[in-house]
């Protein structure tokens, strides 16, 4: 995945295949959730890209206890904090050992019948 815009992308929030962000060409801030203005300035006509996936792990939790049925199947089950290299953070599911400081790769991947982030270490040079 790289950054770019595109029109076709979708964001796995609406049963997409792409990790994206906003950004503002008026201040240049970034963020993860949609909206149709920009959060820092209020520009009203924020730009769709892709994340490019790659980032670091800020938070890392094991989850034994799941919420659901769907997720008592998969427990235990890493949940990350990452910051990606665009700016922004994002909550995802992520392989087992990654810990603190780890350079991680993201996609989109089916979890527990939905999809949802998912993030292994980078093994990029």
């Amino acid at each position: 995945m790289s950054e770019s815009t595109a029109t076709d992308l979708r964001c796995w929030t609406q049963g997409g295949q792409d990790l994206v962000h906003q950004h503002c060409p008026a201040c240049g801030h970034r963020w993860y959730f949609q909206r149709d203005f920009c959060p820092q300035c209020g520009h009203s006509a924020p730009e769709l890209l892709r994340l490019s996936g790659l980032g670091e792990v800020h938070a890392s939790t094991l989850v034994h206890r799941a919420p659901s049925d769907e997720f008592r199947v998969i427990a235990p089950y890493r949940l990350l904090l990452v910051a990606t290299d665009e700016g922004p953070r994002l909550m995802a599911h992520g392989a087992p050992g990654l810990q603190i400081g780890d350079r991680v790769r993201g996609s989109v991947r089916p979890i527990a019948g939905r999809l949802l982030p998912y993030f292994d270490k980078d093994r990029s040079p």
